[in-house]
């Protein structure tokens, strides 16, 4: 008598819809997820509403326009010179008032030279002056 052997039925899971089911999973979590904005610290920034008026032989004014020019009282200059010639002046009178006004266009990076030009040169009362806002009137 001859054995028979069984036919072996080979199991087997159909693989070729995993991609869509997993591309459906991927679109319902992100449809279903909600995320928190973080609002950080509430910080209020300050506004120059009016300024005190300083006389002029106590205060000198360093210009940054958009175009780059720096000037100090009125004199061009570039910015290691800066440094002599806020030194010279600083020497001459101790409590001056450094009054920086920048303009809005001017990069940050340009803004961080002048002031780190400014700490050299040894100048610590030194105030950012601004524009009124014309708009909020």
């Amino acid at each position: 008598m001859r054995w028979k052997r069984p036919v072996r039925v080979e199991a087997w899971i159909p693989t070729a819809s995993t991609a869509d089911i997993a591309f459906l999973l991927l679109i319902f979590f992100m449809a279903t997820t909600i995320f928190r904005m973080e609002n950080g610290l509430p910080v209020t920034l300050p506004r120059a509403e009016a300024g005190v008026p300083v006389p002029r032989r106590l205060a000198t004014h360093v210009y940054l326009d958009a175009r780059g020019s720096l000037s100090v009282d009125d004199f061009l200059l570039t910015v290691p010179e800066l440094r002599p010639v806020l030194a010279r002046l600083l020497r001459e009178n101790p409590a001056l008032l450094v009054g920086l006004t920048v303009d809005r266009e001017v990069p940050y990076a340009r803004v961080d030279a002048v002031i780190e030009e400014l700490k050299r040169s040894g100048a610590r009362n030194v105030s950012f002056t601004v524009q009124p806002d014309r708009r909020s009137r």
